[in-house]
């Protein structure tokens, strides 16, 4: 059944932009106004101008607690390298939430930093050590950017500080040096995405990205998907004859 599903997922987002957005808004028919409102108000808020890296994060709550703030703060793409450890939320605390944003996992960080810049994104790590910005004062319109996490030991690799466009710092007042990967990325996500909304710039989905991202979550959530999307053709189908 599963298998039927993820094919009539496919075959849907191989379509063509006007059957895609026809077919999507024929599946919503088939939800409580409710939710399909609310799948609609959170995808218009979601995000891939910013995009979260967690580099070998080894502590499944902390693993947990960045795919939460993701998808708090509108954030659809994190990417885990898992070159040391897997990126292993406790499902417990990430409470299906990562079932709303895209995880995707690299063998290592060469490779994700290569995927970063085939995609286009500006690489910014995250340092208490070599800040050359703060959440306030970094350049959130001069074009996509990745905020890379490190280790909970060691804080970010080698190979990031030398790969990275720009170091971020969170400014500490106390003793502390440092805070946390999760508290880290709350702080700087929740700056970083109301300043993002507030600029100029297209942070938002594209309409394609919508569709293909709200026919997905159309099929998480109505049971029943194929068969209706089935049903639908045949009846244009006939309409045709």
């Amino acid at each position: 059944m599963k298998s039927t599903a993820n094919e009539a997922l496919a075959a849907l987002l191989r379509l063509d932009d006007e059957s895609l957005f026809r077919q999507t808004r024929y599946l919503s028919e088939f939800m409580l106004p409710e939710r399909a409102a609310a799948l609609e108000r959170t995808l218009s808020m979601r995000t891939r101008y910013l995009c979260v890296c967690a580099e070998n994060t080894f502590h499944p709550q902390n693993a947990s607690a960045l795919v939460r703030t993701c998808e708090a703060f509108g954030i659809q793409n994190l990417y885990a390298v898992e070159e040391v450890c897997r990126f292993s939320p406790n499902t417990r605390i990430v409470r299906g939430t990562d079932k709303w944003v895209d995880i995707r996992s690299f063998a290592s960080t060469e490779a994700m930093l290569k995927g970063l810049r085939e995609k286009g994104y500006r690489i910014v790590a995250t340092s208490p050590h070599a800040g050359d910005f703060t959440p306030e004062t970094f350049d959130v319109e001069a074009g996509p950017f990745a905020l890379v996490f490190g280790t909970e030991h060691e804080g970010i690799s080698e190979l990031v500080k030398k790969s990275a466009d720009a170091f971020i710092r969170i400014p500490m007042c106390g003793f502390v040096e440092s805070l946390n990967v999760s508290a880290s990325a709350a702080i700087l996500l929740y700056t970083l995405t109301t300043r993002l909304r507030m600029s100029e710039v297209s942070w938002q989905l594209s309409p394609r990205e919508h569709a293909e991202l709200l026919a997905r979550w159309m099929f998480g959530s109505l049971k029943d998907a194929p068969n209706i999307l089935k049903r639908y053709l045949s009846s244009e189908v006939g309409s045709e004859r």
